[in-house]
């Protein structure tokens, strides 16, 4: 299983000793908000650096992130750090999964959009590691430990100029489909839900989702000049390349992420998109990432 799953290597926030013990709440929750405070702290400044902007210069903060929690939220525990303003609006979003990523850039967007001028920090950050299991010998587990990293990504949305605009966003949920992808909760922590079921159901379910969101927006499959896909594994994103009719082997930046990164859950998709815009922006690319819930989230965004 480790052999097929495309990955190379990955990162965790602890050393690879802390795996191999058990470990509870506490000490999971411990890692969790020591780790993600930290690399909020790196994507958010990074994405700041690159924008020319302070901390200061924010007025949201969007915060993804599944895999651990945390109240007061990430957002509000690194103001200080940050250098946020003590008014900045903080939006933290819980439960959405692979899919965060797609879907916290859409949720950035449209606050972007509801106060012109206004400026929004989106970070996704997941620690996937820190819920990985010893108790449980199951397929879904020995998947899990295979497939998952831990990562962050950020960036900035407003309305005053850009790489990218964002053309328009979807969200579709499958009727009863709550057992495909989720965390169940337990005395240990979070135990994964993981179907083997997730690439033939995105072969077979994908494709009329994408026609209709492409069709409110007067587009259609040809007017695509990029699909950046979350990275979910091997076996998926050739489900992706067949559900949405591309040449095999089209996705070679989302294979390339998985390769060095493994699945890192909401941040991934913006992995990607980062290495798309590496080769220059194309001048339409349509993001979308698969999440609990069943959800299939899509964002379209248009070359300044």
């Amino acid at each position: 299983m480790f052999e097929t799953a495309g990955i190379v290597k990955r990162h965790g926030v602890r050393p690879i000793e802390w795996y191999v013990e058990p470990r509870g709440w506490p000490e999971r929750t411990a890692a969790y908000l020591d780790g993600a405070e930290a690399l909020f702290v790196a994507a958010g400044g990074e994405a700041l650096d690159k924008a020319g902007l302070a901390a200061g210069d924010i007025d949201c903060v969007v915060t993804v992130s599944s895999s651990g929690i945390a109240t007061p939220s990430l957002e509000a525990r690194v103001l200080a750090r940050m250098g946020f303003r003590a008014d900045v609006m903080r939006v933290p979003v819980f439960g959405l999964g692979c899919a965060g990523g797609v879907s916290g850039l859409s949720i950035a967007a449209r606050l972007a959009e509801a106060r012109p001028g206004s400026i929004v920090l989106l970070v996704a950050v997941e620690l996937c590691t820190l819920a990985f299991r010893l108790d449980e010998l199951t397929k879904a587990n020995i998947v899990a430990t295979a497939l998952f990293g831990d990562g962050a990504a950020a960036c900035i949305l407003g309305t005053n100029g850009g790489i990218a605009a964002v053309e328009g966003a979807v969200e579709h949920t499958w009727e009863e489909t709550l057992d495909i992808m989720g965390w169940n909760v337990d005395p240990l922590g979070f135990g994964v839900i993981f179907a083997r079921a997730i690439p033939p159901f995105v072969e077979e379910k994908l494709a009329p989702v994408m026609a209709a969101f492409l069709a409110r927006l007067d587009l259609h499959e040809a007017d695509v000049d990029r699909f950046v896909c979350h990275a979910g594994g091997a076996k998926v994103i050739t489900a992706l390349e067949q559900a949405l009719r591309l040449e095999p082997g089209a996705l070679a930046d989302e294979r390339a992420v998985l390769a060095t990164c493994g699945n890192m859950s909401s941040p991934t998709v913006l992995f990607v998109l980062d290495r798309v815009l590496g080769g220059g922006a194309p001048p339409r690319a349509v993001l979308t990432a698969l999440g609990p819930g069943f959800t299939a989230s899509c964002v379209s965004l248009k070359a300044a």
